[in-house]
């Protein structure tokens, strides 16, 4: 097997920053540095920055209703609660796809499988992704005429998205909205661009896959369509 793909199968990262891996000089094969032309062997010990890998047995995919305040990544430098918290009791090591920050709530995509979430983060692998926004004031016709034409979030214009009302009151909104992009804070900037702040966020949906009704800090497993839809397979 390939070593960048014995690297993703591991569970580590996707093939692609495992090419970095292996050129910066981090990835070993029996204590000396290899190429990305490798391939490995029976009995071979591979190491990626001083710690032994070896390809997990079973592959992983889940769906988390994220917590507010919880952070998306394995670990953190801080010292902030994360949304490992909540897979302790998979025998799997698995990863995040993706990101929320830690005030948005919702749907999390969870795997160990390399190529999996390679395909998910690859930017030409738009899919849509829906979130519930509960907004400060009000969204005009004229506020959603934009968001909906695409919106200057700060030096990038976003795409064309999908923006309904589901509930006006007198001091906030409520929104459903579909991007299929994934820039940092994206929602929020967006709204915040037209004049509206963003009280509350929840994804609730990406691509196939729905929230439903399962419950915040608690996971299921994806079913097989849903895998495949995710991975375009």
């Amino acid at each position: 097997m390939r070593i960048n793909k014995y690297i993703s199968q591991a569970g580590i990262c996707s093939r692609r920053k495992a090419d970095a891996l292996i050129s910066d000089g981090n990835v070993t094969v029996n204590g000396v540095p290899v190429g990305m032309g490798y391939d490995v062997a029976a009995g071979d010990v591979v190491m990626v920055n001083g710690r032994k890998i070896e390809p997990e047995k079973k592959r992983v995919y889940i769906a988390l209703n994220k917590p507010k305040g919880f952070i998306t990544t394995t670990a953190d430098e801080k010292d902030r609660p994360t949304v490992m918290e909540f897979v302790r009791d998979i025998g799997e090591r698995i990863v995040p796809v993706g990101r929320l920050d830690g005030p948005t709530t919702g749907l999390l995509i969870m795997s160990n499988d390399g190529d999996f979430i390679n395909k998910l983060l690859h930017p030409k692998h738009e899919l849509p992704k829906t979130y519930r926004a509960r907004v400060s004031g009000s969204v005009s016709n004229e506020r959603l005429a934009k968001l909906r034409r695409g919106v200057d979030i700060g030096g990038y214009v976003t795409a064309p998205a999908k923006v309904s009302i589901i509930k006006q009151s007198s001091g906030f909104a409520i929104c459903e909205i579909t991007i299929h992009e994934g820039k940092n804070r994206q929602i929020r900037k967006m709204f915040a661009s037209v004049g509206n702040k963003v009280l509350d966020l929840e994804r609730v949906s990406i691509g196939d896959v729905r929230l439903g009704g399962l419950k915040a800090g608690h996971y299921r497993k994806l079913t097989q369509q849903e895998i495949k839809s995710l991975s375009g397979d």
